[in-house]
């Protein structure tokens, strides 16, 4: 039996407090209905992605599906990113209500707004939700 690991390529997790705290205080952020983005350069080749999903968000449950969910979307789209810069997405209350796509369109919305969105892809590669017909 073979089994593939679907892993992220290009970036690493975001582990420690005082990296996140750096994050916090030194990078811009943007807020979205389901998402806030905080972005700094790293300085690194590789970028390093932290996900925060706080208490207000639901029990551990919904949290970790939130965090399943904003981590599937970034491990998907990774290849449009540039690269050398840590990024914080912290989970906002009500984004256990969302969908994939929803979260997906907050976090591509933010990656543009932050100007991290590679210019050489455009949205029409992007994933599309397909309907039952």
């Amino acid at each position: 039996m073979v089994y593939v690991t679907l892993c992220m390529k290009f970036s690493e997790s975001l582990k420690k407090n005082r990296k996140f705290r750096e994050v916090y205080q030194k990078g811009k952020f943007y807020s979205a209905r389901y998402l806030t983005v905080h972005v700094i350069k790293s300085g690194n080749e590789r970028n390093y992605l932290g996900i925060t999903v706080s208490n207000k968000v639901g029990n551990a449950v919904i949290r970790n599906r939130v965090t399943r969910l904003i981590r599937e979307c970034y491990r998907v789209n990774e290849m449009m990113f540039a690269k050398g810069y840590s990024i914080v997405v912290v989970a906002r209350a009500g984004s256990h209500l969302a969908t994939y796509w929803e979260i997906e369109k907050d976090l591509l919305n933010m990656v543009k707004r932050h100007r991290i969105f590679l210019a050489d892809k455009t949205t029409n590669d992007l994933p599309h939700k397909q309907t039952g017909h």
